[in-house]
Formats: C-alpha cells, sequence, structure tokens
C-alpha cells in the first residue's frame, strides 16, 4: 500500500522559507514521479512542481518559477520542496503525490496517490 507522508508545513512570515518533506512508502518508485499540489481556501488544487524520481528532472508552474525547488534524496527515500520568499499567496494546504510514468511527468492531477496535505500559512 502506498503511503505518502508530508510534513514541514507551519506559520512563516513573508519573506520567509520552508522546506517540506515527502516520506513515500509501499513500493520502489523509481519509475515513478513525484508532484507537489496546493489547495488555498476557495480554490481548486494546482500544480506547484514535479520531479521524475530516477532521472530527477524538473518541472515548475510558471507562477513558482525562482522560488521553490523540488528535490528528492534516494538515500532517504524523501522528496523535498524548498520555498523561498514566501507571500502572503502561498498559503494553501499542500499535497504530496506520487504516479508511475507513462511517457511524460504529469503536470496536472492525474497522480495515483495522494498525502494528506501540510498546512502552509505565510502571514503579512
Amino acid at each position: 500500500q502506498v503511503q505518502l507522508v508530508e510534513s514541514g508545513g507551519g506559520l512563516v512570515q513573508a519573506g520567509g522559507s520552508l522546506r517540506l518533506s515527502c516520506a513515500p512508502s509501499g513500493r520502489t518508485f523509481t519509475s515513478y514521479a513525484m508532484g507537489w499540489f496546493r489547495q488555498a481556501p476557495g480554490k481548486e488544487r494546482e500544480f506547484v512542481a514535479a520531479i521524475s524520481w530516477s532521472a530527477g528532472n524538473t518541472y515548475y508552474a510558471d507562477s513558482v518559477k525562482g522560488r521553490f525547488t523540488i528535490s528528492r534524496d534516494s538515500a532517504k527515500n524523501t522528496v523535498y520542496l524548498q520555498i523561498n520568499s514566501l507571500k502572503p499567496e502561498d498559503t494553501a494546504v499542500y499535497y504530496c503525490a506520487a504516479t508511475f510514468i507513462r511517457g511524460t511527468v504529469p503536470t496536472s492531477n492525474e497522480y495515483a496517490y495522494w498525502g494528506q496535505g501540510t498546512q502552509v500559512t505565510v502571514s503579512s
């Protein structure tokens, strides 16, 4: 059974940084893409970033390029999302997701497995 456990969220002032972690378990993720999504109050869940586990290729939403960095540590079996220069509009629940790669790394909601989410709140 695949499980994704996020951590690292919290309350931070605008301009600060956070590093979110996602620890997947239940299978080998070599052929998987790992993604981060977020959902702000009253809004639909949106794609933030993704990484192919084996090759390490990364993909970002235009709105976060330059401030967000996705990475993975195969030895620790963990995926990270480094968020810098946080803005109040980054306030959201951030979700980790995983899916088997069929051709390309998806940048939409078509991921098979999802974590429970971790809250990020940015104060102005």
